[in-house]
């Protein structure tokens, strides 16, 4: 175990067009523990994603053959391997359309190295955890789905079944920012018309959330913001 509070010897494959990052990304991550390999466009990535078989991927979106996008969708053609996209991109709509593609988490550079082993070890430890446990606990709350259990502080907490509904696809993805469409289409509807009415309706759905579970809901530290983005259940192995 090695200081990202990850075994060493876990695969990574850096994704990137830029001779220079790929180098920074490689020193950084081996000096941890880490196996790595490198792909500088996206045929080289999906090539080594089969040979190498990466734990994760980091995935810069401006390769020289196809959009990071492209790429992320056609990995999750093939495995649920957690995929961190790195990129200068910073817009609102450059992370949806990554996050709804199936990417993980999505860093701008510049970045740090320590933030990116945080972001790394969040997604891996996600994927380690037990999938059909069906019990959730992070500090004082707890959800049991089996049971549709929710305490604080070992209170039973009464949601309605939207609340409950909208809570639990963020158990299901917890560490992991949750688009407002990703969620919409689990709880509401794949074919929503009355998409902007349905978005007011999660936003307010969340706020009596954090109301009933969190200690200060004015700065909430189990359902967290991406501003413009989604939401991310605050998750800690």
């Amino acid at each position: 175990m090695n200081e990202t509070g990850i075994s060493s010897g876990v695969r990574i494959l850096i994704v990137d067009d830029e001779k220079a990052i790929r180098r920074f990304l490689k020193t950084s991550l081996s000096s941890q523990g880490y196996e790595v390999a490198e792909a500088k466009n996206g045929t080289e990535a999906l090539t080594a994603l089969k040979s190498f078989r990466p734990d994760a991927v980091v995935l810069d979106l401006g390769l020289p053959d196809m959009d990071g996008v492209v790429v992320t969708k056609k990995i999750r053609e093939l495995t649920q391997t957690p995929i961190v996209i790195v990129s200068v991109r910073d817009q609102e709509t450059d992370k949806i359309n990554a996050l709804d593609a199936g990417a993980d988490d999505y860093l701008t550079k510049p970045f740090s190295a320590p933030e990116l082993f945080a972001r790394l070890r969040a997604v891996m430890r996600r994927l380690a955890r037990v999938q059909d446990d069906p019990v959730f606990n992070i500090d004082d709350l707890m959800v049991d789905l089996s049971k549709r259990l929710v305490k604080v502080k070992g209170t039973e907490i009464r949601l309605t079944p939207t609340e409950y509904d909208v809570l639990k696809v963020l158990v299901l993805n917890a560490g992991k920012v949750i688009t407002h469409q990703q969620i919409i289409k689990q709880v509401w509807s794949k074919n929503q018309k009355d998409y902007e009415g349905i978005e007011h309706l999660l936003r307010v759905t969340v706020s009596n959330l954090r109301n009933k579970l969190e200690p200060d809901p004015s700065r909430p530290t189990y359902i967290l913001t991406d501003a413009g983005v989604g939401y991310r259940l605050k998750f800690e192995a």
